[in-house]
Parts: structure tokens; C-alpha cells; sequence
């Protein structure tokens, strides 16, 4: 999976003073993953190495879930 920057320190810190802003970094960054996650799988093939990233990347993405989950309620 390329590196990507998912968020600049300046995005961060500004997340850590504005909920809203928290969780629109959250929305975005959860869309870029399950975007990768599907090139991915549509690109990987049968590859271990790709298999191992869809995984890691799906384990994330419901983390990443389940806290924008928490913020809604």
C-alpha cells in the first residue's frame, strides 16, 4: 500500500482544538481508506502481500468506524 499523509501536524493540531473539524478528518480519511481498499482488491490479484494489506487496512477501517460512531452518538 503506497504511503499516503493523512493528515498535516497543522491538521492535527487544529483537529485536537475543533471536534467538527475532528470529525470531518475522520469522514475523509475513512473514504480514502476504503477507496485504497477497494483498488486494492481490484488491482492485488491473489497476492499475499495484497491479502495482508486488505486486511490490515479492513481492521483499521472498522476502528476508524466505530469512533466516528461514537462521535454521532
Amino acid at each position: 500500500m503506497p504511503k499516503v499523509i493523512i493528515a498535516s501536524e497543522d491538521d492535527r493540531e487544529h483537529a485536537r482544538a475543533d471536534q467538527g473539524f475532528r470529525k470531518q478528518l475522520m469522514d475523509e480519511n475513512l473514504e480514502m481508506l476504503l477507496a485504497e481498499l477497494n483498488r486494492l482488491r481490484t488491482k492485488g490479484g491473489n497476492k499475499p502481500e495484497a491479502a495482508r494489506h486488505i486486511q490490515e487496512g479492513a481492521n483499521l477501517a472498522v476502528k476508524l468506524a466505530e469512533l466516528l460512531q461514537r462521535k454521532r452518538d
